[in-house]
This record gives C-alpha cells, structure tokens and sequence, in this order.
C-alpha cells in the first residue's frame, strides 16, 4: 500500500480522537486496529447493558472530543453523568476536601467534568471516524493486528506489516496501543513499571441515597474507595434518577481477591460498611470485576519516526481518574505540533524528530509527575507506614488546612478539570 505519510495503531479512544483530529486538519493517515469492526446492531447490543466502568472526563478531554464531534454524540445519548462536586475525605481523620458546589442550579456553569462509559465513547468516535467530512484523508483497517514493523531511514520512515501479509508504509508511526504496546516493543524502548501490590474491584452499584452530582473518594487505610456518578440507562433509572454509582475500590491483592470470590450481597454489604454509608446501604450491585495496580513510563515517548501517546506512554494508579484524561491531553500536544508542522512546510512534512521531542517535552514531565503524585498519596494513606499517628496526623492537618485555602482549592479543581 502506497505510502499515506501518519499511521496510528490501535483505535481505543486516544487512537480514534488523534485520528480524527489529523484528519480535520486534512492529514492523510491510517488507522490500525485488531479488533473486529461493529456495525450498528453490534453497537447497541454492547450499549444496551449498564458498564461497571466509567471514565472521569475533564473539561479539556469534552472540548477535544466536541472539536472531533464525538461529546455531540454523547450529549444526545444522555449516556453521561456530569457531576458538579467531587468530595475527598478520608475516615480515620478530620480531614475533607470539597470542589464545586452541587447545590449550584446552575450545573453547566459549575460543571468540573463528566462520568462516561468507556463503550459509550468509543461508539460516538467510531460514528465520527466515518464521517464524510474525513473521509478523503482517513482510511479504517479493522480486524489485522500489526505483526512486524521494519525501520526503513528516516526518509522513508516505517513499512508496517498486517497479518494478511499487507505492507503499508508511512514516515510516522504513532504507537496508540495500550499498557502491552506492540509498537513500543518494537521500537526498543524500555519501560520503567511500579507494582502497588494492590488490586481494584469495580462494580456498579444502586445506592439508598442519591449521588447528587457528587464524584466521591475516600482515603481508606486500605486503599482508597471512590463512588463516581453513573448514567440513567433503563426507564426505572430515569423515573428515580441519580442513585446509580461506578465503584473503584483499592484492597491489597490477597485482600481482593479472596473478596471477588465472595456472595454478591456480601460485597455489596461490605462495600457499603467501608465507605461508612455515605450514600446508605446498597440496593443492587452489578458487572463486579477486578484489574491488579500498576503504574508505567515509557524511557522514551519518540524515536525516529515514531510516538507513542496514552497507555503506550505512560499508566498510572486510578486513584484520581486522570488516566484517559493525560491520554488525551497527549492528543491535544502532538495534533497541534504536527499541524504547525503541517502548515510549516506547505502540508507536504510532519512529525519530524525536532518536532516530536518538543512534543516529548511538554508532555512527560507532566505525565511523570502526575504519575508519582498519585503514587505518593496512595503511599501516604494506604499501608501500614500510612497507619502510624504521625502520618495521620500530618494527613488531617494538611487536608484540613488546605481545605480551608478557598484560592487552593479552585487552582486544583482547575488543575482536575485539565483547562
């Protein structure tokens, strides 16, 4: 296959939302994936079930899937929570923090960002990667996983070889492909992994008392617990909405793992006692599945004609949510790179090493530091270490005073929101 200059391997969200932003700005390029295509039926037999799952998009992730025309989609399913409030506490402690004011009537004005199923997402992006208005510059491979990449110079760049023996090749290969990334491996670069020996169970649950616009967290001597707004799906949820919550909750692995094993009502009952009833007892729990922690960077994001952006790049705790959210703000960084590139040489030249380091340097220190802040506070109030008075101590006087810090408080809940 003729060389089409961008190729992008792996088609999950941050894959699809770069695809479609090069495409706008009338870049040709392809997009890889090894899983199968859907086609609408499959679509809504996949969103016809409630996801246990969900992402807590940031106000900059809403505005770039509005600018790719996916948040549109979205908003008109009504397959979202937004939520106005998010509430860190932890038990053992005076210890609160409190960002935004769910008592505003005003929601859109106070909105801090929004709780979506991942599959929800995905499907708004896939009707949008068949747009006509991308049509001439986008091209879809779906069902061919990527089996070997050969470097050829750096003015030829990649030729990309597909399990049916296609050959495709391109001067730039953006490695989207996740935490195993195939195009990271290939480029030989190494990966430097954290193991909090910690597992996460997530689940959704109906809770006795409404969420009310509320993302809640707390900082447990375990682990920390967070009940984050689902959306109303069924006609019941919506006669009595807002009572639906996606559980993350972090135990030590032995700890999880011998829970997963147990009753559901057991869980849920458990549940309920660890997080002090903050939202009442529990009505119904579904979808209860479990992932082990860890956290990972890339040595390097870029090599000779290749980047890597999302979970290829970098994977930390789920702690604060902020995952998808660095994904995609790694999207915002190298699109506007490759566009002054674009428009720097008269849409003939993109992406070359100079351009995708400084696109490396505005993005890794973030992520890194972000990655070990999450670390950080996950070591500060989880383990035993964390259990000591004087740890406690300092943990409730340092909540408690920033809590108090009203020009702090609005700087980290802009911090969250990614604007």
């Amino acid at each position: 296959m003729k060389n089409n200059h961008t190729i992008i391997i792996g088609s999950g969200i941050v894959g699809a939302t770069l695809a479609l932003k090069l495409a706008q700005a009338k870049m040709p390029v392809t997009l890889i994936d090894a899983r199968p295509a859907r086609d609408e039926s499959a679509w809504q037999a996949v969103l016809s079930k409630r996801d246990a799952r969900v992402y807590a998009l940031s106000l900059a992730s809403i505005h770039l899937l509005t600018e790719v025309g996916a948040w549109q989609k979205i908003a008109a399913s009504k397959r979202k929570a937004d939520y106005s409030q998010m509430q860190v506490w932890q038990l053992n402690g005076m210890g609160e923090l409190l960002f935004g004011d769910s008592k505003d009537q005003n929601l859109d004005a106070k909105l801090l960002g929004s709780m979506v199923e991942p599959a929800v997402i995905e499907h708004a992006l896939w009707q949008r990667l068949y747009g006509e208005d991308v049509s001439d510059y986008l091209t879809i491979i779906a069902r061919q996983k990527v089996v070997n990449m050969d470097w050829l110079g750096a003015q030829q760049g990649y030729r990309v070889t597909l399990d049916d023996g296609t050959a495709i090749e391109a001067a730039l290969v953006v490695g989207a492909d996740g935490r195993g990334s195939f195009v990271r491996q290939q480029a030989g670069i190494g990966l430097d992994t954290l193991d909090y020996h910690q597992t996460a169970i997530c689940c959704a649950i109906q809770t006795q008392k409404p969420h009310q616009a509320t993302a809640r967290q707390a900082m447990l001597p375990t682990g920390t617990l967070a009940l984050l707004p689902l959306a109303d799906i069924t006609d019941a949820d919506k006669a009595n909405p807002h009572y639906w919550q996606s559980i993350v909750w972090t135990l030590p692995r032995n700890q999880a793992l011998a829970l997963i094993e147990e009753e559901d009502r057991v869980i849920a009952d458990k549940l309920a006692a660890a997080s002090h009833y903050e939202l009442g007892a529990i009505q119904q729990i579904e979808s209860i599945a479990s992932f082990p922690l860890t956290a990972q960077q890339a040595k390097s994001y870029v090599a000779d004609n290749l980047v890597l952006v999302g979970d290829a790049a970098h994977g930390v705790h789920p702690l604060a949510g902020q995952g998808l959210n660095l994904g995609m703000l790694d999207v915002k960084a190298l699109s506007e790179q490759l566009a002054h590139d674009f428009a720097r040489s008269g849409g003939k030249f993109w992406g070359n090493n100079q351009t995708l380091r400084t696109y490396e340097r505005l993005r890794r220190p973030h992520n890194s530091l972000m990655m070990h802040s999450f670390s950080a506070l996950n070591w500060l109030f989880a383990g035993s270490l964390a259990q000591t008075r004087p740890v406690q101590q300092i943990r409730s006087e340092g909540m408690y005073r920033v809590g108090k810090i009203k020009p702090l408080m609005r700087l980290f809940a802009k911090q969250a929101s990614g604007v």
